[in-house]
């Protein structure tokens, strides 16, 4: 639909952007932390671009101070970012690191000072280390009882302080390349091992936000999912119905569960089919309906376009990671659908496309499914940076990207769409998990690459100010 006028932002809209521990910290090994199943898994050979790894990542552990000043400067409004398991707890489930506990302490008062809320993950991907070796961590029931103690220890230290808290960042993400394209710790390709360590997951999730309730936090609680919205290919029927199995298989087989606690009939009688359900008890289910959320936490990057795959079709492939463009492989799910090139977006050099109006589609569809707030918990452009002889970043492709992305939020405001904030992926340039230092996002270059740290000297980029000024003008002023 088109409108004549479009809704003003709210005057408490969230202007924010975001980071992960494991991204940007470094420090890996520094005041009694514990390792984490990635500070294994990047020294993997070939595992990860050139062989990066996050041990140094950006040095945000010891330059935090200096990023929250940037931050404070550009007049964010909120800084979304993970707090690492293995700081606080360094072995999962043992004695509890006072001096872990302190540097997020000293992070989030610093952002308070500075009027900067505070929006805290529990979890982004960086499993203990020593949980996975005890007991395979997310493939354990036991995982459920550790992680809301965690949950529980930081509920505590920083109730009063946090009012938004995030649960799991994309499960959606961290579950299938762990556990099925084997691209992730614990680097397993199983479906049948994906689909319980997933439900143990959503146990996990469930009990957290259950345990928020019952110590009455003050705040909002919700996961953050990746969702990548279905299109047909075209109108022919058995695409159409392609189309709609993507989406219940890729999407609502994680939300519905988030919000009513119970995983949609059609996927669920398709994994008993294949032998790959999962294994539940009876008591699951009235857990998983404590547990729903406040928000719909919303990653968003691209859109998914798809037609038929005949069972004896396409199946999995690799994704690109190199940032040479068009290097994905082909890649589909036999007898249900595979990946099509939608002729009608464009692409960046990693085969994201760019398409602004599926983040209209994705929040009007939430909105409609599960009648929750959303809060967009990550949105950013991935792509090569040039850093001038004079200090420069000229990065007019993300704030046009940006721009068009922040003008279909506006537009799903104006649908009824409630949006509670916009974080940024990400706030200062960081460790792309499997794509290296080339792949950059922030409003903030960091001068290092993969084989050189450099002195890790931050430079603003373009986008910096750009940002800086649809956050002064509460997205009035788009450029």
């Amino acid at each position: 639909m088109e409108h004549k006028k479009m809704n003003a932002f709210p005057k408490s809209f969230l202007w924010g952007s975001a980071s992960a521990a494991y991204q940007v910290e470094g420090a890996w090994d520094e005041d009694q932390k514990g390792v984490s199943v990635w500070d294994e898994f990047v020294n993997i050979p070939g595992k990860t671009f050139k062989g990066t790894t996050g041990e140094v990542a950006v040095d945000h552990y010891h330059r935090y101070k200096e990023d929250v000043a940037l931050m404070a400067e550009q007049g964010l409004k909120a800084y979304r970012f993970s707090i690492a398991w293995t700081r606080i707890i360094p072995d999962g489930d043992g004695e509890i690191n006072e001096a872990g506990l302190k540097f997020y302490e000293n992070l989030i008062d610093e952002l308070l000072a500075h009027h900067i809320e505070p929006v805290v993950t529990l979890y982004h991907w960086d499993l203990p280390k020593a949980l996975q070796d005890k007991y395979k961590g997310w493939e354990s029931r036991q995982i459920v009882a550790d992680f809301t103690r965690y949950a529980e220890v930081l509920f505590d230290r920083f109730r009063g302080k946090v009012k938004f808290w995030v649960t799991l960042n994309e499960q959606n993400v961290f579950i299938s390349h762990g556990y099925l394209q084997g691209s992730h710790p614990p680097d397993v390709q199983d479906p049948k091992r994906m689909y319980q360590a997933n439900h143990y997951a959503n146990l996990a999730n469930a009990a957290a936000i259950k345990k928020f309730r019952e110590m009455e936090m003050d705040g909002l609680i919700g996961p953050s999912f990746a969702y990548s919205p279905t299109y047909a290919i075209d109108s022919n029927p058995v695409n159409v119905l392609a189309a709609d199995d993507h989406e219940e298989l890729q999407a609502n087989f994680w939300m519905d569960v988030y919000v009513y606690g119970r995983y949609p009939k059609v996927i669920w009688k398709w994994l008993e089919d294949q032998g790959i359900a999962p294994e539940v008890e009876a008591d699951d289910f009235v857990l998983l309906r404590e547990g729903k959320p406040d928000f719909m936490g919303v990653n968003y990057y691209q859109t998914s376009t798809v037609s038929a795959n005949p069972l004896n079709g396409v199946g999995m492939g690799k994704p690109n990671t190199t940032g040479e463009k068009g290097s994905s492989e082909a890649n589909g799910v036999p007898g249900i659908f595979k990946d099509e090139q939608n002729p009608f977006v464009e692409r960046t050099n990693w085969d994201w496309e760019i398409d602004p109006t599926g983040m209209r589609i994705a929040l009007r569809r939430i909105t409609s499914r599960y009648d929750l707030p959303v809060l967009i918990t990550e949105n950013g452009l991935g792509e090569y940076d040039t850093l001038e002889e004079d200090g420069a970043i000229h990065d007019a492709y993300r704030i046009d990207y940006l721009k068009q992305h922040v003008e279909a939020i506006q537009e799903a405001i104006t649908d009824g769409v409630e949006v509670l904030g916009y974080c940024t992926w990400s706030y200062t340039d960081l460790l792309s998990w499997l794509n290296g230092y080339q792949k950059r996002y922030g409003f903030v270059y960091v001068d290092r690459d993969e084989l050189d740290e450099k002195e890790l000297k931050r430079y603003k980029k373009d986008s910096y100010y750009w940002y800086q000024k649809v956050i002064e003008s509460n997205g009035e002023n788009l450029g």
